[in-house]
């Protein structure tokens, strides 16, 4: 068995001696239980002999393995256990009796079907803080229903105000909620873990997608207005979008009235700041369509290099479209030493610094093969 590296750079480990067992696959439960390696914790991942499903998820495959599952295992040991076998259940219920946190993210009513709901795990270990992952939450008519991150942006209304209004809605081409999902999960592990009381814990893909629409829902809520979708472009806020360029396309945020100001001196248009179309944001929001149009006619001049610079030295904020390679690339991704290589790949490492040092894994992701023969994660 592959033994847990050396700790990182990084010596911020306020989990340490903290073990938890995670009986979590796909993207939410593994980003939830990776940041708590990140941050200490001995990880004990529990996967059937077949593997978690992300393994196979591809291409790309890096190393052999799903881009998703490289990206959201690191940290972490491995106890290959048949939950359906009485054998592998009572390998897995011995290790919670010896931990301090247990996550799941089981199709609903799996975990209590295969003997280790949170009344089970629970009554054997007590001070355990047991957390579930589910899609829809623990009540209400959904309840009972599977879920994925697609599916939850199309149940709440995230794909309605995604994409070009004359367009179909479309999926956030990254698995936001899925990810949102594990971070909460980790914060309410640890404010329970600081508590220092064992309890239960559930979180939910369709609470989390609800709390991402947070401004549209109250928005909606006070005036009974059902948002749109407005494909670069804000709804509360004008000029606020991606504008073509002679030989590209700049994402331009003009959020106050200065900024507007800023960018029309910058376009050589200052009559449009005081044109009373346009004085304000709510002005300008109602008049989105007429500012866009004629901004578009100025930036369409301008090679984007060269609007880029001058928009920059008026303090408006602007940025060029890059693709994923342009910004893996970027020097500025390069100074935050967020990209961390792991044994033959490069991940991601925990976007946010303790006294300027980066939280970075302390080992690759397990391979399938790196186990104790199912008895029990050996350090």
């Amino acid at each position: 068995m592959r033994r847990l590296g050396a700790p990182a750079v990084s010596e911020f480990l306020p989990l340490a001696g903290v073990r938890v067992v995670d009986v979590t696959s796909s993207l939410a439960g593994p980003t939830c239980t990776q940041l708590l390696a990140s941050l200490g914790a001995d990880v004990v991942k529990v996967e059937p002999p077949s593997g978690d499903h992300a393994r196979a998820w591809g291409p790309p495959f890096v190393a052999g393995q799903g881009a998703m599952f490289l990206a959201a295992n690191a940290g972490k040991r491995l106890l290959v256990s048949d939950l359906s076998t009485p054998e592998g259940l009572e390998t897995v219920l011995r290790l919670a009796d010896e931990s301090h946190v247990f996550v799941q993210s089981l199709r609903p009513g799996a975990a209590e079907a295969h003997g280790f709901g949170p009344d089970v795990v629970r009554a054997r270990n007590p001070s355990l803080v047991y957390c579930t992952i589910g899609a829809f939450g623990s009540r209400g008519p959904l309840r009972d229903q599977p879920g994925y991150d697609p599916l939850l942006q199309a149940a709440t209304g995230i794909m309605s105000v995604t994409g070009l209004p004359e367009q179909p809605p479309v999926r956030v081409g990254v698995s936001l909620i899925d990810l949102s999902t594990g971070v909460w999960a980790a914060l309410g592990i640890v404010a329970a873990l600081s508590r220092g009381e064992g309890c239960t814990i559930d979180v939910s893909l369709y609470e989390t997608a609800l709390w991402l629409l947070s401004y549209q829902l109250v928005g909606y809520l006070g005036t009974g207005d059902v948002p749109s979708r407005e494909g670069s472009a804000f709804a509360q806020i004008a000029p606020y979008q991606v504008f073509a360029t002679r030989d590209g396309e700049l994402m331009i945020v003009a959020g106050n009235d200065k900024l507007f100001r800023s960018l029309c001196r910058v376009l050589g248009v200052e009559r449009f700041a005081n044109d009373p179309r346009f004085l304000t944001n709510p002005d300008r929001v109602r008049h989105r369509d007429e500012i866009a149009a004629l901004i578009a006619e100025r930036t369409q001049e301008r090679a984007t290099d060269e609007l880029l610079g001058a928009l920059i030295a008026a303090g408006v904020p602007a940025s060029p479209v890059r693709d994923v390679g342009e910004a893996a690339e970027h020097e500025q991704t390069r100074a935050l030493g967020i990209l961390q290589h792991l044994d033959d790949f490069t991940t991601l490492a925990q976007p946010i610094s303790f006294d300027g040092e980066r939280l970075l894994h302390r080992s690759a992701p397990p391979r399938l093969g790196d186990y104790d023969n199912g008895q029990g994660p050996a350090r």
